[in-house]
């Protein structure tokens, strides 16, 4: 039986991979890893529990909370809220834990549970390993006047709220007009209220949550309908999230898609001049683009590379004391402000760096050239060999050098399914298909099953 936990929580279809037995199991574990066990206090330990709108949410998170009130723990049942409203409600709260369950920008019939620690930082792998380990441990019982209480978090939006406006220290958006796509999910009852509390002129879209619309068709997987939207609107802006809104791409006023590595730059940049940018280091994947590193190179910034996913971007934040990094998908991390990433907060700042400069998005993504990027998945293969395969290792040495520096080649090792991923950036993208093809047939013939 492989992990329980992925590179996010637990994840899978709802009802079958994510049961109520499972939540109730998992929780139970994580009251007495959390819990108790962690504090060795005699006061009761206290948990943050929020959902997104997925119809499944209802059953789980019920399930997470009996689990947690059933070994000793009170409960604070947030409701619907963004997964990095979660995060910051564990820390407001002082509580000692927090769970999530959301599966994100996944379609509605999937669902997750993701915790967090005291602080709203996400678990390191041992202490998910440690609940994983506690499942198989005797329930603990729990009597009287030890059982926890499950209370509604009445004000949680509103802290929130109040958070993400203090982020932009007093600065109005008046005279921004954003077009909002909420996903159809968590970010539906927040985000237009904090932008237009901000001062923005706000049209929305994707903010009819039923319970089995989440990301079917909008929000940050699905653009097309924000960038006509914008041009329709004739709006300065448009800020996607997805079903949990810990993510945000965005669209310009010329309908433009702005990714994750465009928004970092723009940031990046704007901190810096500001005072506000860390040991004036940005921390990125393996997977941004080359334009990224040369934009931060040519204004003085360092970049700090880490694997692939926003745990190992926080992890090598925390670590360093930076204060930015994200992803190419959208997840941006805002340190001074977020333990996660935060789509409503990353939405925030772009639209106060337009009112700042006073110039357009399409103008400010400018400080950044993308490269053509290539991605080819070479799948039936031992991911495991690309390493130490010396026919593949020069392969990859003679692109690297037909690339003659205006580019990069790296080959990922899938972290769950026999699947090499073989990645080419090159100034002209018939260029970079042409090695990224042909590498892929260099592991397809030498590393197959």
């Amino acid at each position: 039986m492989g992990r329980l936990f992925g590179t996010d929580g637990v994840r899978g279809l709802a009802g079958v991979d994510v049961t109520a037995e499972l939540a109730l199991n998992l929780a139970h574990a994580a009251a007495l890893v959390l819990g108790r066990d962690a504090r060795g206090e005699s006061r009761r330990a206290i948990a943050v529990v929020a959902r997104d709108p997925r119809v499944s949410g209802e059953f789980i998170s019920a399930a997470v909370s009996a689990g947690l009130a059933a070994a000793g723990v009170d409960v604070l049942d947030a409701g619907v809220i963004p997964t990095p409203a979660a995060a910051y409600l564990v820390a407001d709260t002082d509580a000692d834990f927090g769970v999530m369950v959301s599966a994100s920008h996944n379609p509605a019939a999937d669902n997750g549970i993701k915790f967090f620690a005291e602080g709203g930082r996400k678990l390191p792998d041992d202490v998910e390993d440690q609940i994983e380990a506690a499942m198989s441990r005797p329930a603990t019982a729990v009597t009287g006047r030890e059982v926890g209480r499950i209370r509604r978090f009445a004000d949680a939006e509103d802290r929130y709220l109040v958070h993400l406006l203090g982020t932009l220290e007093g600065l109005s958006l008046e005279g921004i007009h954003v077009v909002l796509d909420c996903a159809h999910g968590a970010a539906a009852g927040i985000s237009p209220d904090v932008f237009t509390d901000a001062g923005a002129k706000v049209t929305v879209i994707g903010n009819d949550p039923d319970g089995f619309n989440i990301n079917d068709g909008v929000g940050s997987t699905h653009l097309e309908p924000l960038q006509a939207r914008v041009l329709a609107e004739g709006a300065d802006l448009g800020i996607a999230h997805d079903g949990d809104a810990d993510r945000c791409l965005a669209v310009d006023g010329d309908g433009n898609v702005i990714d994750g590595d465009k928004i970092m730059a723009i940031i990046a940049l704007s901190m810096s001049a500001r005072g506000k940018l860390e040991k004036n280091t940005l921390v990125a994947t393996v997977m941004s683009n080359l334009g990224l590193k040369l934009a931060m190179a040519n204004n003085g910034i360092d970049i700090v590379e880490t694997g692939v996913g926003d745990r190992y971007v926080l992890e090598a934040i925390n670590a360093g004391g930076y204060s930015l990094g994200g992803e190419q998908s959208g997840h941006v991390i805002m340190s001074e402000h977020a333990t996660t990433g935060d789509g409503i907060l990353t939405g925030l700042h772009i639209a106060a760096e337009m009112k700042r400069s006073g110039k357009s998005l399409a103008k400010l993504a400018e400080c950044m050239k993308v490269y053509p990027q290539v991605l080819v998945n070479v799948r039936g293969v031992d991911r495991s060999g690309v390493a130490g395969d010396e026919v593949l290792q020069q392969a990859i040495t003679q692109a690297e050098i037909a690339l003659e520096g205006k580019g990069r080649v790296l080959l990922r090792p899938s972290g769950t399914e026999p699947v090499v991923r073989v990645m080419v950036e090159a100034e002209h993208v018939d260029q970079a298909q042409q090695l990224a093809d042909d590498l892929a047939g260099i592991v397809k013939e030498r590393l197959a099953i």
